[in-house]
Order: structure tokens, then C-alpha cells, then sequence
């Protein structure tokens, strides 16, 4: 086994790590505070190719693998969590399908501006009464004859879905009928912005994350042609199963992220502070709580590269991100709240940043999955049993 990066995998890490501490860390206070949406940043991530890092050259991407992708948004995230999500649900939930399934002419229209950094993507699957259980999705679809295949109707809602407001592309997901035994026959569609009937409504307040937009969609009546339904009828409940496996890979990558910046910030800080006369880095107690998060946070990002590495040899990677994502995302909350432990009440404040870390990484124990769900789908791979 050779653990080290490639050149090109090294050379990328330290590219977008000089990048966001030199020209994105000065301004992450302000947009957290003013909770205001970083368009010109993210706009310069797109010029440089970053939102479109696992998508081949030809649909608009770079090319790079899943590795390097995983890599990028740990080192965004490592300064901003925000921007992580941002760029992580623009690249696994919105551009994915349209790579996975897309047909060469909806990859050409939609997927290229996505990859190409011009159009900012989104997912709508989660519903007010629809989150684990996506199978209980009440966001309707019915088709109506006319010229050049006809067009879809939808109606309903989706909620928590992230750069809401922002995407100029959603991929959501609607019933269309039922199956036998009365189970919902879940479809996907492309919608635009601009669609008639479809609107943009509440944006959350949310508990970490300020910067990165979260909000309702609202369908009344909004008509999509034919020809922008992604994949075939009813196989969007097996598609959206296989985007979140690469979903989670990135979540994870996200998770270790925070927690490195927690640990970056600890580090620091117990070599300086000074308690009784000395460093608080020389206590046990202080020191052993750094070691824990060291320890942890680097076995985390082992399982999230391995993810990553299954998923470029085209091998079974789903309980592997389930895995990664589970360990990852639950490693990033103890380490963020150790890393306020360890700056005691200046933790607390807003002056040091770990308390915002502890706010951001909370998120990723849920999304893409709770960690109750990553257990159930690592369980029941494990077993061979339906465990509920």
C-alpha cells in the first residue's frame, strides 16, 4: 500500500490550500455574520475549475478523480464550512446526476455551465414530511400530451435543500405514479430557476453554516418539458441511493476538515497559552485531548480517501462512504468541541473560531444521511439482514 499523494493530488492540496487562507480566509467573518451568500467567491472557485473537479473535461469538469475531489473539500472546508457545503452540494447532488445518468443532450445544456463553474447547482429531495424516509416523497408529477413529448406538472415542496436561491439548475425528485403495492414510483426532473410555477421560499436560520444558503422550494403548477426528466421514469429513487453514496464521500471530507482547523487552532493555542506558570500544551490534560484529536481526525481521513479510492477503481464503494461518513462526521464534533475545551472560555466566543467549527460540523452528522442512517445502511451490508 502506498499512502502518499501523487504529485498531482499534493500539488492540488497545496493550490487550494495557499488559495482559500491568502484570498478567502480575510472575508469568511463578514459573510458569516451578515449571513450573506459568497457569490464572487464561489465564482472564483469556478474560473479555476473547482466546482467541477470529478466531472470529465469533455461534460465541462476537470477531469481529476474523486481523490482530489475529496482532497478539495477538505481544504475548503478547513477555512470555511460554508464554502464547503456550497461547493460540495453544487458537485455531488447537483452536477452528479447529470454526469451519472444525464442523456449527452441534457449533459450539453445543463451540465457543462454547472461544470464550468457558470451555473450553481442543487438537489431537491428532502421534504417537510420527507427526510430519512425519501421514499415518502408527496412532491407530485403529472404528465400532460402536447408537441415534442408533452410536459410534466409538478406540485409540492422541498425543504432544507442547500443553495437554494442560489442554483441556477435543480435536480428534484417527484412521485409519478405507483408501483405495485401501492409503493410511489419516484421520478427525477431538471428544473431552472426561470420555470414558470416554481419558486424560492423561506430561507432558514440555521445553526451553524451562516454563509451557505438553506431554503424551501415551492412547486405550484411548474411545467417542465419532456425532456427534462433525468434518467427513466421511476428510477429516481435508485439514482438518488447512488448520489448520496457519493455524496457522503464528500460530507466526510468536509467533517475532516472542520476538525483539522479545530486542531490547527488547538495546536496553536496550547503552545501559547500559559496557566500556573506554564503552557497549557505541557498538561496532560490539555495534551491528551490534542493527541485524541490527532489521532482521530487522521484515521477519519484514511477512511474517506479509501472511499474515494474504491469509487476511481470502479469498485463497491457504498459501505465504505457509509463508513467514512458516519466516523468522519462524528470524529468532527468531538474534536470541534474539544478544541473549545481546550481554549476554555475563550472557546466560547466569537473572537476565537472554534466555536464556530462545533456549530458547522454539526451538520454533517446530518446530512446526506443521519448517523442513524449510516448505521442502518452499514448494518444491514454488514448482515445481509433489513434491519430497521
Amino acid at each position: 500500500m502506498d499512502y502518499e499523494l501523487s504529485p498531482e493530488h499534493a500539488l492540488l492540496r497545496d493550490t487550494i490550500r495557499e488559495f482559500m487562507a491568502a484570498e478567502v480566509a480575510p472575508v469568511v467573518d463578514e459573510h458569516e455574520r451578515s449571513r450573506t451568500f459568497p457569490r464572487a467567491v464561489v465564482d472564483r472557485l469556478g474560473t479555476m475549475g473547482w466546482l467541477g473537479i470529478p466531472i470529465p473535461e469533455d461534460e465541462g469538469g476537470a477531469g481529476l478523480d474523486t481523490l482530489a475531489y475529496a482532497i478539495a473539500i477538505e481544504e475548503i472546508g478547513r477555512v470555511w464550512g460554508s464554502l464547503g457545503l456550497i461547493v460540495a452540494a453544487h458537485t455531488s447532488l447537483g452536477c452528479g446526476p447529470l454526469h451519472l445518468i444525464g442523456t449527452d443532450e441534457q449533459k450539453q445544456r445543463y451540465l457543462v455551465p454547472m461544470a464550468r463553474g457558470e451555473v450553481i447547482g442543487a438537489y431537491g429531495l428532502t421534504e417537510p414530511g420527507a427526510g430519512s424516509d425519501s421514499g415518502g416523497t408527496r412532491t407530485s408529477a403529472r404528465h400532460e400530451d402536447g408537441p415534442d413529448g408533452g410536459t410534466w406538472v409538478l406540485d409540492g415542496g422541498k425543504r432544507f435543500i442547500t443553495n437554494a436561491g442560489q442554483a441556477g439548475t435543480y435536480i428534484v425528485t417527484a412521485r409519478t405514479g405507483t408501483r405495485d403495492g401501492d409503493t410511489a414510483e419516484i421520478s427525477a426532473f431538471i428544473v431552472s430557476a426561470d420555470t414558470p410555477g416554481f419558486a424560492v421560499g423561506r430561507l432558514e436560520e440555521k445553526l451553524g453554516l451562516h454563509a451557505s444558503a438553506t431554503g424551501e422550494l415551492v412547486f405550484q403548477g411548474a411545467r417542465v418539458p419532456d425532456a427534462n426528466m433525468l434518467g427513466e421514469r421511476g428510477s429516481g429513487f435508485k439514482t438518488f441511493l447512488r448520489i448520496l453514496d457519493g455524496g457522503r464521500i464528500s460530507i466526510g471530507a468536509l467533517a475532516v476538515g472542520l476538525a483539522q482547523a479545530a486542531l490547527d487552532a488547538s495546536v496553536a493555542y496550547a503552545r501559547e497559552r500559559e496557566q500556573f506558570g506554564r503552557k497549557i500544551g505541557t498538561f496532560q490534560g490539555v495534551a491528551f485531548m490534542i493527541a485524541d484529536m490527532a489521532t482521530e481526525i487522521e484515521a477519519a481521513r484514511q477512511l474517506v480517501w479509501r472511499s474515494a479510492w474504491l469509487k476511481d477503481q470502479g469498485r463497491e464503494y457504498g459501505l465504505a462512504a457509509a463508513q467514512a461518513k458516519l466516523f468522519a462526521s462524528e470524529v468532527s464534533s468531538r474534536a470541534t468541541n474539544a478544541g473549545i475545551q481546550v481554549h476554555g472560555g475563550y472557546g466560547y466566543v466569537e473572537e476565537y473560531k472554534v466555536e464556530r467549527y462545533l456549530r458547522d460540523a454539526k451538520l454533517t452528522e446530518i446530512g446526506e444521511g443521519t448517523s442513524q442512517i449510516q448505521r442502518l445502511v452499514i448494518a444491514r451490508q454488514i448482515l445481509g439482514l433489513r434491519v430497521v
